[in-house]
């Protein structure tokens, strides 16, 4: 029961906040103020809009927000998100462009499990929506799943990406983005052990903690310095009655906002504040550059306790997958089966969460796999946000993510136009 209160006492925290919000918005916005010629008001009214805005987004599932498509014919198509394959912690959906021929390149991204919600891969969806059939992996907030659901921990993830694989076929060709990595890449060993026929083609890796010992962060330094009693006594509690997982034991996402917010307060706390000022001049807007940022990355899901914490167990502490020792439904994994899917690792040179050398030590491991089905790239400058979805990746990695498609392709492709968009 202890950890049920707790639960329900950081969301009764969140709710009153958001409360406290709207109210001053409210108060400070009444006309008859506006005869008063007082800058409190304003700061007032500006406070409490963004406060209201922050705390109602960290329980909101945000849209995916793609809507049209501009194909070769000039004309804007609709996309529709439809569900390929629908299991209780997590849905295979697929970017569906109406009126568009279907695209030869089949493309299946991996979102990570690791507090946010797949819509963090929005802008990476659309750049490869261009000249891909798009598909992604949809995952669940864990406060949402009932207890009969069972459980859902490191090897049932590993399988549902098994299932999925084998669901798009053997032309698919995989990206795994950050935390997925090290099990997407034990996923395709077992198919290429026990199903070799529905291995994808390629299999890209981008910044994900295959070694954690082979470049050490801060992150990966926290999981060598606590125990598993204490993750499981300080970081785990129980979902509160307001959701329909109550009683699941999970790693809640508020819980997990609070570490990455105290981790740049200074940056988050002036951001917030430069906000504030920029609401109080009228500059402010639904979708200004602070809103599309904030909107999802306060938009937090919980994860399975059991998740959370085999993951740090055996693949941050006992490196199971960096040691070619992980075991899948009594299967144990032998990452060097995989010899006909070309393997492909992405780096940013200032990631400080899985910082350069943790992901490319996937291609060591690759032992039955030829060199020249193997390649690796570390893009200078680049952190982890970007490598995925900044900058980097739309000028530099992406095209080199889908050059290593075509050139390891089991069927031939097409390049669709450059002119496409999405709206």
């Amino acid at each position: 029961m202890r950890y049920m209160l707790t639960y329900d006492l950081m969301e009764t925290m969140r709710n009153t906040n958001q409360w406290m919000g709207a109210t001053a918005s409210s108060i400070a916005s009444y006309p008859v103020f506006s005869m008063v010629p007082n800058p409190a008001f304003s700061m007032m009214a500006a406070w409490g809009e963004v406060t209201e805005r922050t705390f109602q987004r960290m329980i909101v599932k945000p849209d995916w927000g793609i809507r049209t498509f501009t194909c070769e014919d000039g004309k804007d198509h609709l996309v529709d998100v439809t569900t390929v394959v629908e299991r209780p912690f997590g849905d295979l959906v697929h970017f569906r462009v109406n009126g568009r021929e279907e695209q030869s390149r089949k493309v299946l991204l991996v979102a990570p499990m690791s507090g946010h919600y797949a819509t963090l891969l929005r802008s990476t969806v659309k750049s490869l929506l261009v000249n891909c059939e798009v598909y992604i992996t949809d995952w669940h907030n864990a406060r949402d799943i009932p207890v009969s659901e069972g459980k859902f921990d490191v090897e049932d993830y590993t399988l549902y990406l098994v299932d999925f694989m084998k669901e798009l076929g053997p032309d698919t060709h995989v990206v795994a983005v950050c935390q997925p990595a090290p099990l997407t890449l034990a996923a395709t060993a077992y198919l290429a052990e026990l199903e070799p026929k529905a291995q994808p083609s390629t299999l890209t890796l981008i910044g994900g903690p295959v070694d954690p010992d082979a470049t050490p962060t801060d992150v990966t330094d926290f999981g060598r310095r606590v125990t598993m009693g204490q993750l499981e006594e300080t970081m785990i509690q129980r979902v509160g009655f307001k959701y329909k997982g109550v009683g699941r034991m999970v790693y809640p996402g508020l819980l997990q906002l609070s570490s990455f917010m105290s981790m740049n307060a200074d940056r988050h706390s002036k951001a917030f504040s430069d906000q504030i000022q920029r609401v109080m001049r009228g500059e402010a807007s639904d979708h200004d550059a602070h809103n599309r940022f904030y909107d999802e990355y306060l938009a937090v899901m919980d994860m399975t306790a059991e998740f959370y914490l085999s993951t740090v167990e055996r693949v941050f502490k006992n490196r199971e997958i960096a040691r070619n020792e992980f075991v899948v439904a009594g299967h144990k994994v032998d990452i060097g089966k995989i010899t006909n899917v070309a393997v492909k690792s992405v780096e940013g040179s200032n990631d400080d969460i899985s910082a350069p050398g943790q992901c490319i030590a996937a291609l060591d491991l690759c032992t039955g796999l030829p060199d020249s089905k193997k390649a690796s790239h570390v893009e200078p400058g680049a952190g982890h946000y970007g490598i995925f979805a900044g900058r980097s990746w739309r000028d530099n990695i992406r095209p080199l993510v889908i050059d290593f498609m075509n050139a390891n392709a089991r069927k031939p492709q097409h390049r669709a136009a450059n002119s496409n968009k999405v709206a």
